[in-house]
C-alpha cells in the first residue's frame, strides 16, 4: 500500500477527506499550516484529535510570514465583515475578504517536499491528499479541477523524479453532499473547526457564527438534513 500526506485543516472538509482516504494508505501524515490565522488554536486542537484517532503523524509547519502579508480577515484581529443570508445569493463579492495570497499553492508546495523527501530519503512513496470541494458558482481559484490540474503538472515538472500525485477525493462533491458523506464515514463533527475566526469560550469550540464560513456551513448541515453540533455564539 501507498502512503498519504494530508492537509488536514481540522476543517470540515480536510476531516472528511481524511476519514475517506484513511484505509486506502499504510501510513498518514498530517500536514498543519500555522499562517498566523485567526482561529489556530480551534484549528490545530481539531486537527491533532483527528490525527489521533487515525493514527497519523501530525506535523505543524511554521508559515507565520504567509500571516503578516496576508491582507485577508482570516489573519487580522478585530471586526470584519459579517455575511448575510443575502451575501450568501452572491459570494463572489465576499470571497476577497477572506483571501490569502497563494494559501493552496503554498500549502501543496509544502507537502510535495515533504513527499519528496520521503522518497528521496526512504524510497517511500506518499500521495497528497487535499479536501477540495466543488464550491459551486462563485469559488476561490485555488479551489478548482482546473487548479488541480495546473499543480499536479507543477508536481511533475518541479521535482527530480516526478510521478508524485495530489488528489482531491471530494472535488466533485458540494458542502451538502460533503456533510452526508461524513455521515456515512461516522465522521465526528463536533471535532471541525469551520469558523474564520477564533472561539471566544477559551473552554468550547464555538464558532462565531456569522462569517461566510460559518454561513456556509449552518445552511449545509440544514440543507443535508444531518443533525448540526456546531455551537455558535
Amino acid at each position: 500500500m501507498k502512503n498519504a500526506i494530508i492537509l488536514c485543516s481540522g476543517g470540515l472538509d480536510s476531516v472528511v477527506a481524511s476519514y475517506l482516504v484513511k484505509e486506502k494508505y499504510s501510513k498518514l501524515k498530517f500536514l498543519f499550516f500555522d499562517y498566523g490565522q485567526r482561529a489556530l488554536k480551534e484549528e490545530e486542537h481539531c486537527s491533532r484529535k483527528i490525527a489521533k484517532r487515525l493514527k497519523a503523524d501530525f506535523i505543524k509547519i511554521d508559515l507565520k510570514w504567509l500571516g503578516k502579508i496576508s491582507v485577508s480577515s482570516i489573519n487580522k484581529k478585530g471586526k470584519y465583515k459579517e455575511t448575510s443570508e443575502k451575501d450568501l445569493e452572491d459570494t463572489s463579492k465576499d470571497i476577497i475578504n477572506w483571501w490569502v495570497p497563494a494559501r493552496n499553492s503554498i500549502f501543496l508546495i509544502n507537502a510535495l517536499a515533504f513527499a519528496e523527501s520521503e522518497f528521496l530519503k526512504n524510497k517511500e512513496r506518499y500521495e497528497i491528499i487535499i479536501g477540495l470541494k466543488n464550491e459551486g458558482r462563485e469559488h476561490m481559484k485555488d479551489t478548482t479541477p482546473k487548479f488541480l490540474k495546473k499543480i499536479n503538472e507543477l508536481a511533475e515538472e518541479g521535482t527530480h523524479d516526478g510521478e508524485y500525485k495530489i488528489l482531491a477525493p471530494l472535488i466533485e462533491l458540494d458542502k451538502i453532499e460533503v456533510i452526508k458523506l461524513g455521515e456515512k464515514l461516522n465522521v465526528p463533527f463536533d471535532l471541525t473547526y469551520s469558523c474564520y475566526v477564533e472561539s471566544k469560550n477559551k473552554n468550547k469550540l464555538e464558532h462565531c457564527g456569522k462569517c461566510l464560513n460559518c454561513m456556509l456551513r449552518k445552511k449545509s448541515f440544514y440543507w443535508s438534513g444531518v443533525k448540526d453540533p456546531t455551537l455558535y455564539t
